[in-house]
C-alpha cells in the first residue's frame, strides 16, 4: 500500500529554462501541483528526498509548505534518463478518503504447463482505490495454465477495497506453446569452414 512521506517543498518563485537548470543544479526538482479546483501552484522539491519517495509511481506524497500540509500524488514524472534524475513533477492534490484511479503492476505468479509459455498483455492496469490505500500491484496466477488459455480481467487478484477498471472479459495474459527454432547444424558448418584453406592467386 502507499507509503505517506512528508517533504519540505518551497514556493517556486522564478520560471523559465534558465531558472529551472539553475533549480536543479541547487539540488531541487520543479513541481506544479494541481486539483480541487484550485489553481495550480508552483513548487520546489529537494531533488534526493523526492526521487526515492517517488520510486513508486503511485506514492503518496504529503507537501509541506509554511506549516500547511497537502496529499498529493505524482501524476506525471519527467525524467532524465542520460543522467538518471527528474527533471520536473506534475502532482495531483488528494483528500483522505477519495477514490481515484492509478496504473499499478501486474505480478505474475505460478508457472504454465509444461511446453507453454505466457504472454503478459498488459504489464499495468487501471485501479480505483482509496488515495491513501494504493497498491503498489496486482497479481495474477498462470499455475498450469494450458495453450490456448487466457488471463481475463475476472481472474485479477485486488487488495480489499479496489476494484480493476477493464472488463471482466478484458485479456491481460494469454498461454501459447513453447515453438523451438531450428537454426540448424550451425557447428558443423562452421567447423568445416574453419578448415578450408586459403588457396593461392
Amino acid at each position: 500500500m502507499s507509503d505517506n512521506t512528508k517533504i519540505q517543498v518551497t514556493l517556486r518563485e522564478d520560471f523559465g529554462k534558465g531558472a529551472s537548470r539553475q533549480a536543479r543544479r541547487d539540488g531541487l526538482i520543479p513541481a506544479v501541483v494541481y486539483g480541487h479546483g484550485g489553481d495550480p501552484v508552483h513548487l520546489l522539491m529537494p531533488a534526493q528526498q523526492t526521487s526515492l519517495a517517488v520510486r513508486n509511481p503511485n506514492a503518496l506524497l504529503t507537501v509541506v509548505r509554511d506549516g500547511q500540509e497537502h496529499l498529493v500524488l505524482p501524476k506525471a514524472i519527467q525524467r532524465n534518463f542520460i543522467k538518471q534524475t527528474i527533471d520536473h513533477l506534475d502532482l495531483i492534490v488528494v483528500q483522505r478518503g477519495e477514490k481515484v484511479v492509478v496504473d499499478v503492476w501486474v505480478h505474475v505468479e505460478g508457472e504454465a504447463a509444461p511446453g507453454t509459455t505466457f504472454n503478459l498483455e498488459e504489464a499495468s492496469v487501471p485501479v480505483l482505490a482509496d488515495a491513501t490505500q494504493l497498491p503498489e500491484s496486482v497479481t495474477i496466477n498462470i499455475e498450469g495454465r494450458t495453450a490456448g488459455e487466457h488471463v481475463f480481467g475476472a481472474d485479477v487478484q485486488l487488495p480489499a477495497g479496489s476494484t480493476l477498471e477493464l472488463a471482466d472479459d478484458y485479456v491481460i495474459a494469454t498461454i501459447s506453446e513453447l515453438t523451438v527454432q531450428d537454426l540448424g547444424d550451425t557447428e558443423g558448418e562452421g567447423a568445416e569452414t574453419a578448415a578450408a584453406e586459403p588457396t593461392e592467386g
